[in-house]
């Protein structure tokens, strides 16, 4: 088992064209803003696609991206543990972008906000929401101050189950249909 290569962003833009890139974000987050030539395989379809994705490594390397880099980490080791190599973009698309490198919006996909932007609204509307109601009940406090230690719990241990909950949302679920379209442009490529 190889592990995964970190490339920063200036390397892997240096070698954009050798790599089939591999975005593993919700759908959602995908349509919003990804690498040029990036395929959309969310992280939790990826044992799904362990073949195409052999083929592609067969053919070239693979480069996983997610936002911030942690997805892509385990879809890095996910891909070793199947003596498939790939390499991960440190940073992800968050440090991609921040270094002047282009983000590629979906054709015809309506555009819909990072995962980051989603748990902060929701988070902030449910903080809101516990403080307004707690001046007519007072346990409704409690709504904010679990909101709170989720939050640092989240900091602390680099997991968000909040973004893990509203990644079940509709508008960032993939459809059948678009994995579908992804495996095979996979298989078509060279």
């Amino acid at each position: 088992m190889t592990p995964p290569t970190d490339l920063v962003p200036a390397q892997a833009a240096a070698r954009l064209d050798r790599y089939t890139v591999i975005d593993v974000r919700s759908p959602g987050e995908y349509a919003s803003g990804h690498l040029p030539g990036a395929h959309n395989i969310p992280l939790g379809d990826l044992h799904q696609a362990l073949p195409e994705l052999k083929a592609a490594a067969a053919r070239g390397e693979l480069l996983m991206v997610c936002a911030s880099g942690n997805r892509s980490a385990t879809a890095g080791t996910e891909l070793a543990a199947a003596d498939i190599p790939a390499a991960t973009l440190v940073g992800g698309t968050t440090a991609w972008a921040a270094q002047g490198h282009p983000l590629q919006p979906s054709e015809g996909a309506p555009a819909a906000w990072a995962m980051e932007r989603q748990v902060r609204l929701a988070a902030g509307s449910l903080v809101v929401l516990g403080l307004a109601a707690g001046t007519r009940f007072k346990g409704a406090r409690w709504l904010a101050a679990g909101i709170g230690a989720g939050l640092v719990f989240s900091a602390v241990t680099n997991t968000c189950g909040m973004a893990a909950a509203l990644t079940r949302l509709p508008h960032n679920r993939p459809r059948p249909a678009d994995l579908s379209a992804t495996l095979e442009a996979l298989q078509q490529e060279q």
